[in-house]
C-alpha cells in the first residue's frame, strides 16, 4: 500500500474524528466518550505536530501531540496521541506515524514524549516500545470507561537523544 504522511488539516477532521470514534468505541484506547468538535481538539492540541497517513483522499490513521502543562518550563514535552483506523491495523501505519511524529517533534523542540495506555491496549504498549519508549509507571485504577470496571493506564515516556540533553 502506497500511503503518505502529510501535516494534518481541518478539512481532515471528519475522518479523523471517526477514527477517534472508533478508538472510543474500543473502550481501551481513550477515556474520551465523545468526540470533541474541531475546535475544541484543535485548542487542546498543538499545531506543529499533527499527522495524518493518508491514501487518496482516505484518512488511514493519525497523530498528534498535546501539551503536558502550561507552565514555560515543560514546552518541550507532550502526550501523544496515535489512532489508526480498525480496517488498517496491523499493517505498520501505527509504526511509520508515530516515527515521523517522533522526528517532527524533535524539528520543533520537543524532548520528552509521554503516552498514558490503558493496560489492556497491548497493541498500543508494543507500538511504543517498538519506536523507543519505555514503562515509567502504573497509574492503578485511574479512570473508568462506561462506568464500569477500574483501568489502569501504563505510563510511558520518550527522552528525545538529540533535543534537551545538555
Amino acid at each position: 500500500m502506497s500511503y503518505k504522511i502529510n501535516a494534518m488539516s481541518k478539512s481532515d477532521w471528519d475522518q479523523v474524528s471517526n477514527i477517534y470514534l472508533e478508538g472510543i468505541k474500543t473502550g481501551i484506547a481513550t477515556f474520551q466518550s465523545i468526540i470533541p468538535t474541531w475546535e475544541q481538539w484543535n485548542s487542546s492540541h498543538t499545531s506543529s505536530c499533527r499527522l495524518v497517513a493518508q491514501l487518496g483522499d482516505n484518512i488511514l490513521g493519525w497523530c498528534a501531540l498535546s501539551p503536558t502543562s502550561s507552565r514555560c518550563v515543560y514546552e518541550g514535552v507532550a502526550e501523544v496521541s496515535i489512532y489508526v483506523s480498525e480496517k488498517y491495523k496491523g499493517q505498520g501505519i501505527g509504526t511509520v506515524l508515530l516515527t515521523n511524529l517522533i522526528k517532527l517533534s524533535e524539528e520543533n523542540g520537543f524532548w520528552t514524549l509521554h503516552s498514558g495506555i490503558v493496560r489492556e491496549n497491548a497493541a498500543s504498549i508494543l507500538l511504543h516500545k517498538k519506536c523507543g519508549f519505555r514503562e515509567i509507571g502504573i497509574r492503578e485504577k485511574v479512570a473508568k470507561m462506561n462506568n464500569e470496571n477500574w483501568l489502569d493506564v501504563i505510563l510511558m515516556e520518550r527522552r528525545s537523544k538529540i533535543v534537551g540533553i545538555d
